[in-house]
């Protein structure tokens, strides 16, 4: 088993998940976040925090000081990683982590235009102490970067047009970020692939919304520029438009239909379904959180 283990993103869906994998393996573990009152606040007193910012490189050693793995999230806010992620890569391999395993995207392989692509390239230029988590679309978008939408006007609106997807949930990614960072040596070196077991229209996820919280919801299905506007509107900076416009233009496209059965695989099960996740997440009823 490896050594202790650094967790960024940890009050995102993904990363709180990955705290919780790791918790459940035992594993030592620290959570680091520009903002420590949130960290605390979400996981509290059972978990070691750090100071993390990428824009200030002095956070960079203490966050990762006797860690040997490494869980690496990019920032949704963070458009440009040559001056963030790929610097603190660099920091974290001097100081003597041995194995990063990256939440990447479906596709980032093949698409420069998003910010993960310069990461995964950085990662593999380097000792082969790496693991790249490429997943497709999360179910926790419906009560997370959908929510305000769905809560607010009773609808999913993205510029996805009839394109479907095979939603993954951000648990079962964080079993498979648990492997890779206990186990480097059976993961290290490979990429993955993860989707969910079934790709369904968004029009589809809207009915089991409708279904579970008793009130209609419908998916719009937007333009590219109406979309942009609208993140706009929310206060998403224009990088972060810009990168989520594009991902989302990829299901239009089918990016995020097909099934891929590794993440069955390293699993030894079928992952959560989208119905499984509603059916789990009472709250997605409830108001938009602050």
């Amino acid at each position: 088993m490896a050594g202790q283990v650094l967790v960024t993103g940890a009050t995102g869906n993904v990363g709180y998940a990955v705290v919780r994998a790791l918790q459940q393996r035992g594993a030592p573990l620290r959570a680091a976040g520009s903002d420590l009152e949130r960290l605390r606040a979400r996981l509290g007193d059972s978990v070691e925090t750090a100071r993390l910012d990428f824009f200030a490189p002095a956070t960079f050693a203490p966050a990762l000081a006797g860690c040997e793995s490494l869980f690496l999230m990019r920032p949704p806010a963070i458009a440009q990683v040559r001056r963030t992620l790929l610097p603190f890569i660099d920091a974290a391999r001097a100081l003597g982590v041995r194995q990063v395993v990256f939440l990447s995207v479906q596709g980032a392989e093949q698409n420069p235009l998003i910010p993960h692509h310069a990461v995964e390239r950085q990662l593999q230029a380097g000792p082969p102490g790496w693991t790249l988590l490429r997943p497709g679309f999360f179910a926790q978008n419906l009560g997370d970067a959908y929510r305000r939408d769905i809560t607010r006007d009773g609808r999913i609106y993205v510029p996805a047009g009839s394109g479907r997807v095979a939603f993954i949930d951000a648990r079962d990614i964080a079993e498979v970020a648990a492997m890779a960072l206990l186990e480097p040596a059976a993961h290290a070196g490979r990429a993955y692939t993860l989707t969910g077991p079934a790709a369904i229209p968004l029009d589809e996820a809207a009915r089991l919304l409708s279904q579970r919280l008793g009130r209609p919801i419908r998916y719009q299905p937007a333009s590219v520029l109406g979309y942009v506007r609208h993140l706009l509107r929310q206060g998403a900076p224009l990088g972060q438009a810009a990168v989520l416009t594009i991902l989302h233009l990829g299901l239009r496209l089918g990016q995020a239909a097909s099934i891929d059965p590794t993440l069955a695989h390293l699993l030894g099960h079928p992952g959560r379904t989208l119905a499984e996740y509603i059916a789990d997440h009472a709250d997605l009823s409830a108001a938009e959180r602050p």
